[in-house]
């Protein structure tokens, strides 16, 4: 392959498609008609030597080479951008898509507001949730798939940068009539009710203390501490009983709005479960940790003019939530 048959055009189609899957929706972010776009794709292929997609049943799959060249380009792109300044980044007028990861509980305490405050700085940019739970994240954010992961991190490796959006302990929820909202939470309280938890893998998925490892990025699994509960409960007759472990917090207030059962959160979320009116949120009888929520994106982008306005809109909207919860 020659370098000078080389089109930069060629690259920002064959990344769009990539990203997307499917010519049409690569054309619509590309301003192009699906048959320039196929007709970039041939031109490409003749240059590279390989098909690079192929077509399935759900869309474009990409080839093995396809896959290793597309973080690559997409850095090299991104650079390119940065250092040439072609593409200035004006929220007002932007039709960028940017696509997050994160749990139901991210999204109910951070991306609602977020989407407000998009609507209201630029009404045209596109947002897409993805799920954190995922076991490919790490890959995803080198692939360029996700711009954010949002979550909780105990390890982040060097090529990906990071910042903390919120601090917060954990509150525990019940219903508005519980028989032990009337008083104080006692530690006895958490051994006589049985307790629904938080977690979003186990050791099923490879979980280890509480965190799972991919690729060098650590994601805690389950959302409240485990260590602090057991300590504080040591030793009580009868022990804690765990009733209920889910994988999605937005099914909590059903399973305590009609049941003594107690359940411990992040405090951003017991406030935005609360809101309803049917929850109560109560402190719970032992000091727990604070967790650290972070935002996790691939230092490639670290410049890009787009991808530090987002980041900042995002950091703004959790300080919102981080302080309104405590």
């Amino acid at each position: 392959m020659s370098i000078g048959r080389m089109d930069l055009n060629l690259l920002k189609v064959f990344d769009a498609v990539y990203e997307d899957r499917n010519l049409v929706l690569a054309g619509r972010r590309l301003h192009l008609s699906q048959s320039a776009v196929s007709h970039a794709l041939t031109r490409l292929r003749e240059v590279v030597g390989d098909e690079l997609f192929l077509r399935t049943g759900k869309g474009l799959a990409p080839t093995g080479r396809a896959s290793a060249m597309a973080p690559v380009l997409r850095d090299a792109l991104r650079r390119i951008e940065a250092t040439l300044g072609v593409e200035p980044f004006e929220p007002a007028h932007s039709s960028r898509r940017f696509v997050i990861a994160a749990n139901d509980h991210v999204t109910a305490v951070i991306v609602a507001q977020l989407l407000r405050a998009l609507q209201q700085a630029a009404p045209d940019v596109d947002l897409v949730i993805r799920p954190s739970t995922r076991l490919d994240l790490a890959e995803q954010i080198d692939l360029g798939r996700i711009d954010l992961a949002i979550g909780i991190f105990s390890q982040v490796p060097v090529r990906l940068n990071a910042d903390t959006l919120m601090t917060q302990g954990e509150k525990i929820l019940m219903r508005k009539s519980h028989p032990a909202s009337r008083r104080k939470l006692q530690v006895k309280d958490l051994a006589r009710y049985p307790l629904v938890t938080l977690s979003v893998g186990g050791q099923e998925e490879g979980a280890v203390d509480g965190f799972i490892l991919e690729r060098g990025l650590a994601r805690q699994s389950e959302m409240f501490d485990r260590h602090a509960l057991e300590e504080a409960l040591r030793g009580t007759d009868p022990p804690p009983r765990q009733r209920v472990t889910v994988p999605h917090a937005l099914a909590i207030p059903a399973l305590l709005r009609d049941s003594d059962m107690l359940s411990i959160v992040p405090a951003s979320l017991a406030q935005a479960l609360a809101r309803g009116g049917d929850l109560v949120g109560r402190q719970p009888p032992y000091r727990a940790g604070q967790s650290v929520t972070r935002a996790v994106w691939h230092r490639r982008n670290d410049h890009d003019a787009g991808h530090v306005w987002f980041r900042e809109m995002v950091a703004a909207v959790a300080k919102v939530a981080c302080r309104s919860s405590q």
